[in-house]
């Protein structure tokens, strides 16, 4: 039968896939557009289960926070080839499904998944239909939130590297004054790469090892027994100071400024009370 252009066009405005792949799905389905969906997802179904063990380490990583500035999500939708990652469609689908996210706040990334997109489809459902439309691994990978109080503080918002990473944090006060200290702290968070707000909020596993770790150097370094805990002790300290934001060395000050120093030259209770970060690979 004879396929529209008209029809080709209203099954690529549903589901993004590209005009010939639109066309042979209507032409499979008789030009019914409900069955090309469901041929376009199930192809994207089959895809999906031969490229299962395909590493997806490019895609793109979007970071925003409502209007209020109360809350904030990361996610990060994944696919194989920077070439993907590039396309508008694929970015303007990560930016859709942020908005989602943001809109809902789901529990987790299971949750997220199981959402409506739009034509009747859930996000997960999406992501499989285009990785019959684009031929490699789609899929959301990564999804964290901040959820605050009004009064209790602000969530703000950092998109790095032409969205290669993406952050969130939380600072305990409110307001304009500190939406460029919250940016600029997000912006350390992304270039530092801290594993914790402070060294309280470090595993005690992740202590264990470190003071096992320095132990291990010293005694090789030929350090008598009797000092390889205040040695260790000392290791573990550097370790706070390179690895928890709060003690870090604040990027854009002057090397003896830690980011706990930068902020509380704002203002002497400003500190951050939570952060998210995700980056591709």
């Amino acid at each position: 039968m004879s396929i529209s252009a008209k029809d080709v066009k209203a099954l690529r405005d549903q589901t993004g896939a590209g005009m010939m792949d639109c066309k042979k799905a209507l032409t499979e389905a008789n030009g019914d557009l409900t069955k090309a969906i469901e041929n376009l997802r199930k192809k994207g179904q089959k895809i999906s289960e031969k490229r299962a063990d395909r590493e997806a380490n490019e895609g793109v990583v979007i970071a925003v926070t409502s209007g209020n500035r109360n809350n904030g999500i990361v996610v990060r939708l994944s696919c194989e080839t920077d070439f993907v990652s590039k396309n508008d469609d694929f970015v303007a689908i990560a930016k859709k499904i942020a908005d989602i996210a943001l809109t809902n706040l789901p529990a987790d990334l299971e949750a997220l998944n199981a959402l409506p997109y739009e034509g009747g489809l859930t996000i997960g459902e999406k992501t499989i239909e285009q990785t019959g439309v684009i031929g490699e691994k789609i899929e959301l990978s990564k999804y964290e939130k901040i959820e605050t109080a009004t009064g209790t503080g602000q969530v703000l918002p950092y998109i790095h590297m032409g969205n290669r990473a993406g952050v969130i944090v939380a600072l305990n006060q409110e307001g304009p004054d500190y939406v460029e200290p919250g940016k600029n702290v997000a912006m350390q968070v992304a270039a530092m790469k801290p594993i914790a707000i402070d060294k309280d909020g470090v595993d005690a596993t992740v202590v264990e090892k470190e003071i096992e770790i320095g132990k291990e150097i010293a005694r090789k370094e030929g350090k008598p027994e009797e000092m390889l805990e205040r040695i260790s002790t000392g290791k573990l300290n550097k370790f706070f100071k390179e690895r928890t934001l709060l003690n870090q060395a604040y990027v854009k000050g002057s090397n003896k400024e830690s980011v706990s120093d930068y902020l509380k030259s704002i203002h002497p209770d400003l500190t951050v009370t939570a952060f998210k970060h995700i980056a591709l690979g």
